[in-house]
This record gives C-alpha cells, structure tokens and sequence, in this order.
C-alpha cells in the first residue's frame, strides 16, 4: 500500500511539476485515498491533478485523477476526517469537453450518471489530459462493444 501511496504521489508531483500552473495542493492525503481504492491488478495509466467544480475561484477543492487500465477515479482527503471517491467505468462515459481560458481550463466529462467538471487546469495540460482519457475510452469502449457481439 505503501508503495501505491507513493508512487501515485510522485505521478502527481511530476504532473504538477510539468504544469505549474495548474492548482493542486494536499497531493500526499489524496494519493492515500486513491491508493485506497485500487484493486487488485489495476494499473495506474495516468495521473493528474485538478479541482472539481465549475468556479475558478474555488481553489480549495484539489482531487487527484487517475485513469487505470478499468477504470477513471477521482479522490479526494476532506480536510479533517472521510474522503471523496469516485469511480466512472468506460462504459459509463458519454463524452468530453475542453474549455480552455486566458489562465486555466476546465474539461468536462459527461457520463450517463452525472456531469463532472475539473477545472484551473494550465491550458497545456488540458490538451494532454483530454488526449489520454479520449484515448483511454475509445479502446475500453472497443473490448465493451466486442463483448455485446459475441452475447449476441
């Protein structure tokens, strides 16, 4: 478990590294909680960092996003006790969209069960991330269609 927290910690650093811009902060307390939540055999593909919510001025609301080789999660420590988790499975997702700003962009992912948006991402980063989970659910999406066929 260890390992994980670290691990997921260092992806988060490096990524904040890379986008400087971007507003991230308790990135240890919320590697935990993804860490957590990590099955069996799941590979961490991507992480990266953002804040849930729609306003660029709530700074306070850092979740760390990982795509896994099953599934996109979002997790966040609250600041004095429990957490925020949430996973979305590929053939939950919908689509995705990137609105990018003069400072910061928010992309918004549309699932069949609700809308998230993560936002005061560094616009560079925002083309990257958007890249990855398109990427990522386009080929889950694949094995998903192809079990449908042979059921049928």
């Amino acid at each position: 478990m260890k390992e994980a927290i670290n691990y997921i910690y260092n992806k988060a650093k490096k990524f904040k590294k890379k986008y400087p811009l971007t507003i991230a902060f308790r990135l240890k307390a919320h590697s935990k909680v993804l860490a957590k939540h990590l099955n069996n055999g799941e590979k961490i593909l991507y992480i990266f960092t953002a804040q849930k919510g729609g306003s660029n001025l709530d700074i306070v609301s850092t979740y760390i996003v990982a795509i896994t080789n099953k599934r996109l999660m979002i997790a966040r420590k609250r600041l004095i006790f429990g957490y925020f988790f949430l996973a979305i499975t590929p053939d939950l997702f919908n689509d995705i969209k990137v609105r990018m700003g003069l400072i910061w962009a928010k992309i918004e992912i549309d699932t069949v069960k609700e809308f998230i948006i993560l936002s005061n991402i560094q616009p560079q980063a925002a083309t990257e991330i958007e890249t990855m989970i398109t990427e990522y659910t386009m080929k889950e999406k694949k094995k998903y269609l192809n079990k449908n066929d042979k059921q049928q």
